[in-house]
């Protein structure tokens, strides 16, 4: 009999925040908004005193001002946050076997078969906050989705774990927004036939939905609502074949403006951190995930290899541009592939359909 999975979401809170603070510990308790400086510029992140007041990232800068005057803003500064991201990571993974990270701030780890798992998580927590000053809220479940939803619970220094038949009932009155997956455009059509909580959708009519939104859509947004999840924590080893950095947002981002800038930013980090490792790469590419979910890639071959943060810079926005999102943006990601320290996949061999021949080409 297989053990049962033990999946763990690990979120560092207010992760830019902290790491500011841990530079200016003058500013503790004070509300803290990382942004540019620009009339165009937007939020980073905010601290929880800041975020009492509304402040969310990806909002207008000018907008978080006006609702914390008394604020301190400071620019960001994505040489520390990827010091300390590699810091936390770099204790979680010399403790952890199969961790697979989500961005510089979080990630899963697959603690399946791990003797007393949740001691090991707290323990953990418990030296990642001694050795970087950094704080992270843990979620368990038996699939990634629970432990997603759990993280969340408890914010700050969260720790909260719950099989799949307590998840239904806790998040039951909860808004199907709530569930990853389920954007504000499809919460919104949910609610157009009646199904706004999360327990409405777990008794919903899959013959309804599937009129509404496709078979495929459909068993989709069932399996979200009774928190079924078969979906893996993938690691792997090597040299990745693709880096890419991401950020979803809070808010979303509904100017053409606003996204750019934000996309500048990604690229800026994603090619520091190359540049870095030394690593250059040939393709690049755009994820823009919108308002209802629907996700979109968009990616670009050079003629050779490059970390230069211009190049990547312009040609991820071209990209963007191109394609001109027709929805605001729930997230944002640029990525670089094609590095010439990793072997092209060789293609499958081709293989011949039943009772018929393979001719050479």
């Amino acid at each position: 009999m297989a053990p049962k999975r033990v999946i763990a979401h690990l979120d560092c809170d207010a992760f830019y925040a902290t790491v500011e603070l841990l530079k200016r510990p003058d500013l503790k308790g004070k509300p803290l908004i990382v942004a540019g400086s620009g009339p165009r510029s937007v939020v980073t992140t905010a601290s929880y005193e800041a975020r009492k007041f509304g402040v969310g990232s990806a909002m207008p800068a000018s907008q978080a001002r006006r609702l914390c005057p008394t604020a301190v803003v400071i620019p960001p500064d994505f040489t520390a946050y990827r010091e300390k991201s590699r810091e936390v990571w770099t204790i979680v993974r010399s403790r952890l076997e199969a961790v697979q990270g989500m961005g510089i701030d979080e990630a899963y780890a697959d603690l399946t078969g791990v003797e007393k798992p949740l001691r090991v998580l707290r323990e953990l927590v418990e030296q990642v906050k001694k050795d970087t000053g950094v704080q992270i809220s843990v979620g368990v479940g038996p699939n990634r989705l629970i432990a997603k939803c759990c993280s969340d619970l408890g914010k700050p220094a969260g720790f909260v774990a719950m099989g799949r038949e307590e998840a239904c009932i806790r998040f039951a009155a909860a808004p199907t927004r709530r569930l990853p997956g389920i954007g504000p455009k499809t919460a919104e059509r949910l609610a157009e036939m009646g199904y706004v909580t999360v327990a409405q959708l777990q008794e919903a009519d899959e013959a309804q939905l599937a009129a509404r939104f496709g078979d495929r859509w459909a068993r989709y947004l069932k399996a979200r609502a009774t928190f079924h999840d078969d979906s893996p924590v993938e690691t792997e080893s090597g040299a990745a074949k693709s880096v890419s950095t991401e950020r979803t947002f809070d808010t979303d981002v509904e100017t053409h403006d606003e996204q750019e800038k934000i996309l500048r930013a990604l690229a800026r980090e994603l090619c520091e951190n190359l540049q870095a490792k030394r690593r250059q790469g040939r393709t690049v590419a755009i994820k823009v995930r919108l308002a209802d979910w629907t996700t979109v890639t968009r990616a670009k071959t050079l003629d050779g290899s490059t970390n230069d943060v211009e190049l990547v810079t312009e040609t991820a926005v071209a990209l963007l541009r191109a394609y001109a999102p027709p929805q605001p943006v729930r997230l944002l990601g640029v990525r670089l592939a094609g590095f010439d320290d990793v072997e092209p996949d060789k293609p499958p061999a081709p293989v011949a359909p039943v009772g018929q021949l393979m001719l050479p080409v």
